[in-house]
């Protein structure tokens, strides 16, 4: 080879040297969470959840938390901070968390996790298979699955004529139809209490004990979600047969709960987060449901009751707390 020649490929090498150097670079992303709730042991294990599922999406990956500290208020400004931010993408739980993501940004993705209304109604997506915009995530959009819900608590208390509902207006009127929808199938008459914050449960329970019911339906919502031990405690107290749809509120001492495994919830959302980042366009990513269910049954909140859960529900029910 010629001098000449040498010295031009050994020149071309070196000036590549930078540029590999940079493709080699593990990509940094960051990723916002915007969820209406406080700060506790619960919301950090589903920011646990939803990293599990995010994984290695190819870098290092930041999480962004907005807690709005049950002050739905707040949610707009803090969806407008992390746009802000120029996160990558932005994980919204509840339906008041992805209105205020999408009224910051119609660009970058939205995972949306709600367990409470209807994404097409809502004209969040076009259809659940082409969502057409910058929102996917995974739904609760099932409307039998307040009808089991009730149904799984008339099984309990074969003479439930009259229940309470507690329901978050926050969360939209999808799931109380359906609930009302289930309670004229099965005859029984519901009485509709609505709680926006912590410092209302008190009050409601006073109310739902004057009411004279045989039981509560509690509808999804994080603010139910995220205060298992104080709703549980409450029905205790007040000789409340009821049921919620978070398993942690069977565990912390209610009679029954009925709905997804929030943790695989989570995952779920991170893992649709993971292939946003890979490349996949939310427009096309199809929109999920939850895919664990779990009925979980408190025998010892039964006896406390004087309840004998029958053998339908017990059968059915995936975890037994003894």
């Amino acid at each position: 080879m010629k001098r000449r020649d040498f010295i031009t490929v050994l020149g071309g090498t070196v000036a590549a040297w930078p540029l590999a150097s940079r493709a080699q670079q593990p990509r940094k992303w960051r990723i916002g969470f915007l969820h209406p709730g406080e700060s506790s042991a619960i919301v950090s294990t589903r920011i646990d959840g939803f990293r599990d599922g995010l994984g290695a999406p190819g870098g290092e990956v930041e999480i962004v938390v907005r807690l709005a500290n049950e002050q739905l208020s707040k949610l707009p400004a803090m969806a407008v901070e992390l746009v802000d931010q120029n996160v990558d993408a932005i994980c919204a739980v509840s339906p008041p968390a992805v209105l205020a993501a999408r009224a910051a940004t119609r660009s970058i993705p939205i995972i949306a996790l709600d367990l409470e209304s209807d994404p097409v109604a809502n004209g969040w997506v076009a259809s659940l298979a082409h969502p057409g915009g910058n929102v996917t995530g995974a739904f609760l959009d099932l409307p039998g699955f307040n009808a089991k819900s009730l149904q799984f608590l008339r099984e309990a208390v074969p003479t439930l004529t009259k229940a309470a509902v507690l329901w978050n207006p926050a969360s939209g009127g999808l799931q109380l139809d359906a609930a009302r929808n289930a309670a004229s199938t099965l005859s029984v008459t519901l009485e509709v209490f609505e709680v926006s914050r912590p410092s209302d449960f008190e009050r409601t329970f006073q109310a739902v004990a004057a009411a004279q019911v045989g039981g509560v339906l509690m509808l999804s919502a994080p603010l139910f979600g995220g205060n298992p031990q104080l709703l549980a405690d409450f029905t205790l107290q007040g000789r409340l047969p009821a049921i919620n749809i978070f398993p942690d509120f069977a565990r912390k001492g209610g009679l029954l709960a009925y709905g997804p495994e929030l943790q695989s919830l989570f995952m779920q959302a991170g893992a649709l987060t993971r292939k946003v980042l890979q490349g996949a366009a939310p427009a096309e990513l199809p929109v999920e449901r939850p895919v664990r269910f779990k009925l979980v049954a408190n025998l010892k909140t039964a006896r406390a009751l004087n309840l004998t859960l029958p053998t339908s529900v017990l059968l059915s029910a995936d975890e037994i707390i003894e």
